[in-house]
């Protein structure tokens, strides 16, 4: 962990682009709640074969209008060189210079296709075409990638996407700080000096949580899922139980060194703002 303790603690929220205007006005409210914790930047996500595109660009640009920080996600599956490369304009002329650069999920019905394969290739691609203009994020996998055939193939993925030219990166949410722990170190070997920045889910309903976690490959520890299971519908423990287990995992994670945290919200404020005020993050 020594490599991430040399850096200056970073803390962001993710959000979804919203597909109604209810939702639109949700969001508005969430943002205006967290914008008061003063993070570093607010993070929008960019749907399978970026199919939220210009709601993605749409959402960005109003949180950029509130005078907030805000990275757009830009994922590269089944996208051409030129559909690329015409976002990236579009950011550009709209003055974005933070991005989240992920290889991205083909939408649920498609097969393959596009001109890139891997995050590497969609990093280099974006240097390539914009130098250093963008300050680029990518994705890390604490517990392997599900695709990965083994952790040393794990880290070498992960090394590609730093030597194409990636900036920084955010983990992939998990509950097992080993599991961070133990990444870091075989990157730290590896040669890697970024920041590695911990993503981090509130619980705040287990059978959604289980369907994430199971499409994403992000484990729930078993002494966490029988404990959940054995609240039954009880949503108020569930969410009671699963304040506490965030919460001491981030202490944790902090307390080794970790450089900041990004919370994955669900376009919701409620369990974010909590877990901040127990770990007294506007203090620190």
């Amino acid at each position: 962990m020594q490599s991430q303790q040399r850096y200056p603690k970073v803390f962001s929220f993710e959000f979804f682009p919203p597909k109604t205007p209810e939702g639109m006005e949700k969001l508005r409210h969430t943002r205006r709640q967290l914008a008061q914790l003063h993070p570093a930047f607010f993070s929008v996500t960019y749907g399978a074969g970026g199919t939220t595109r210009e709601r993605t660009l749409e959402t960005v640009l109003e949180i950029l209008g509130e005078g907030l920080p805000a990275a757009p996600h830009l994922s590269c599956i089944g996208a051409t060189r030129d559909n690329v490369a015409e976002v990236l304009r579009q950011y550009q002329q709209h003055g974005i210079r933070h991005l989240v650069a992920l290889r991205g999920d083909l939408p649920s019905g498609t097969f393959g296709g596009g001109d890139f394969r891997y995050a590497n290739e969609l990093v280099a691609f974006i240097r390539a075409q914009t130098g250093d203009h963008f300050y680029i994020e990518v994705a890390a996998y604490p517990e392997v990638h599900p695709q990965a055939r083994s952790a040393q193939e794990n880290v070498q993925h992960f090394k590609r996407k730093v030597e194409a030219g990636a900036n920084a990166a955010i983990t992939q949410y998990f509950y097992n700080a080993d599991a961070y722990f133990s990444f870091v170190d075989e990157c730290e070997a590896a040669g890697l000096d970024l920041p590695i920045v911990p993503g981090i889910m509130p619980i705040g309903n287990f059978s959604q949580l289980s369907r994430f976690s199971e499409a994403c490959g992000a484990e729930i520890p078993r002494w966490i899922r029988l404990k959940m299971q054995g609240y039954g519908d009880d949503t108020a423990s569930i969410k009671a139980f699963g304040l506490d287990v965030v919460t001491q995992l981030c202490d944790r994670l902090l307390s080794a060194g970790a450089p900041g945290l990004h919370f994955y919200t669900m376009n919701s404020a409620g369990l974010t703002s909590v877990i901040w005020d127990r770990l007294h993050l506007s203090e620190r």
